[in-house]
């Protein structure tokens, strides 16, 4: 049965308005590129000449590449905890599928209820409490717990299309439920996984809320030192910092993609 006129145009402006917003949202983000290749020493925009020198300040500056290298290694770190705890507590709820799991799920979810103020807040008492500020595993951590209810969310996504009998008949042929949690589950909801990890990623890589409150001197994050930047002068370093961020987390979300794609159709004939 063939849509309308009327359906067809109305889901054209669907689309045209989808497009709007998606367009609002993110063109904000482009005005870093063009003031990252100004040749002024401050931000403005470039007016008939460009300039790659804020680059080369920003790979030629040991603080700036000491942030980058430290903001890679706790989204790295966070992601690979977040992911494995995301992953067991959804696989375990989706197990119990009670009202008590439910209230369970929602209590995980909270951090991303709370305000991140609030967050950084509570983090930074206990940080202080447990020696935990301006180091390397306070940060993991905090934002490990921020993270985590991302991949929860996605690989109960997964989960919600996984079908049972494939656990049914790997058990009735004997395999443990370890065994069939490594070799049936976790292939089927690999999507879900990879995505989740890749989400992790990017809300560390992108936080700074809480980089504000619990990092300082030996621990300076990418998003911090640009917030520094930004506070102590207008260099346009921090504009060429942040084409770096948009880079990078669109790079993430390709690497998503394309892996999804690919590991879709093998994980099909693993579980069979």
């Amino acid at each position: 049965m063939r849509a309308g006129p009327g359906r067809r145009g109305g889901r054209r402006w669907l689309r045209l308005l989808a497009w709007s917003g998606l367009g609002f949202l993110t063109l904000p983000m482009l005005v870093a590129l063009p003031v990252s290749l100004t040749p002024k020493r401050y931000l403005s925009m470039p007016e008939g000449e460009i300039s790659l020198r804020h680059y080369a300040n920003l790979f030629g500056n040991e603080a700036w590449l000491a942030s980058i290298w430290q903001s890679a290694v706790i989204a790295v770190a966070a992601a690979t905890i977040a992911t494995g705890l995301g992953t067991l507590c959804a696989i375990g709820l989706w197990r119990m599928s009670s009202k008590a799991s439910e209230l369970v799920r929602g209590f995980l979810l909270l951090p991303l209820i709370i305000p991140p103020i609030i967050s950084a807040m509570a983090f930074y008492r206990a940080w202080v409490r447990f020696g935990l500020l301006d180091s390397y595993a306070g940060m993991i951590i905090a934002h490990a717990i921020l993270a985590a209810p991302v991949v929860l969310i996605t690989v109960s996504a997964s989960l919600a299309n996984f079908d049972l009998r494939l656990e049914q008949a790997s058990r009735s042929l004997g395999a443990s439920a370890g065994t069939t949690l490594w070799r049936v589950v976790l292939p089927s909801i690999r999507p879900g996984v990879l995505g989740g990890a890749v989400f992790a990623f990017i809300l560390s890589w992108d936080e700074i809320v809480v980089a504000l409150f619990i990092a300082k001197f030996r621990i300076s994050t990418l998003p911090r030192r640009m917030w520094d930047g930004i506070r102590e002068n207008t260099d346009p370093t921090v504009a060429a910092a942040a084409v770096v961020l948009i880079v990078v987390t669109l790079a993430a979300l390709a690497l998503s993609s394309v892996l999804a794609r690919r590991v879709r159709p093998a994980a099909a004939p693993e579980a069979a």
